[in-house]
């Protein structure tokens, strides 16, 4: 039979802030192609909750919950993953906040809990797993990014640096640890609505920017966002490394849509 190269069966995903939202959906996706899928976030009862559902899907998972801003929790949950299943080959990076607020009003804790989690964050995750994702041989990060690592958004200055910076840290990696069998890529996901999101878009002239700007004039499905991480999980994407996909209806190709 011919090779599906996006086929993960074997391969262990551990999806950072894989309960909800985007990393929810990716979570889920990772399982139907066959991986053995740990969605994790704080609070344990949503990390149960996904847990179930990748069962349910006939997939296998663990059930462990973990603070990104907590280095000791990250390792935590790596050392937990390796007991149980004895290898790493991906981890997905979605943890992430946001919070609208004019730059000139943006205090130091709030800048810096966004930098944290969306950054910072991200790091502490990166640098736990390597050892791991180095040694399968076949070694996955994938970041998740935004418009805003491309484009200003307004009143929400913290996000967009923390974005742009999650772009460079991409970069970054893939040329300290490609030598080391790890491909490093991130995808920046146009305008999906989510809990983190809605009150920003639903009803307000924002909104209805966004859709105007998108030339597919619609809002995503966060489900539309499966294929290109499946893709960079997965052997087809052997030679892609310091990449970032751009899953947004055409919004960063778009000049004047109307």
């Amino acid at each position: 039979m011919p090779k599906n190269f996006t086929d993960l069966t074997g391969r262990v995903a551990v999806v950072i802030g894989g309960t909800s939202g985007i990393g929810r959906t990716l979570s889920l996706g990772f399982a139907e192609a066959g991986a053995i899928v740990v969605p994790t976030g704080r609070r344990e009862a949503n990390v149960q909750e996904v847990c179930a559902e990748i069962e349910a899907l006939g997939g296998q998972t663990l059930a462990h919950a973990t603070d990104v801003g907590d280095r000791k929790s990250i390792d935590a949950l790596r050392d937990a993953v390796l007991a149980k299943f004895g290898h790493i080959d991906v981890l997905l990076n979605a943890a992430g906040r946001t919070k609208r607020t004019p730059t000139k009003d943006v205090s130091e804790e709030e800048w810096t809990g966004i930098m944290d989690t969306n950054l910072t964050g991200m790091l502490r995750c990166c640098q736990s797993f390597y050892e791991p994702l180095k040694a399968s041989g076949k070694g996955r990060i994938i970041n998740i990014a935004s418009l805003s690592s491309y484009v200003g958004l307004y009143e929400v200055a913290a996000y967009c640096a923390s974005k742009s910076a999650v772009l460079s840290l991409t970069r970054s990696l893939a040329v300290e640890w490609s030598r080391e069998g790890i491909n490093v890529n991130a995808i920046a996901p146009g305008v999906f609505r989510t809990d983190l999101n809605a009150a920003l878009l639903d009803g307000t002239t924002r909104g209805k920017e966004f859709l105007t700007r998108t030339p597919m004039g619609r809002f995503g499905k966060t489900e539309e966002l499966t294929g290109a991480a499946v893709l960079l999980a997965s052997d087809a994407a052997s030679f892609i490394t310091g990449q970032c996909i751009a899953v947004d209806g055409g919004f960063l190709a778009s000049g004047v849509n109307t």
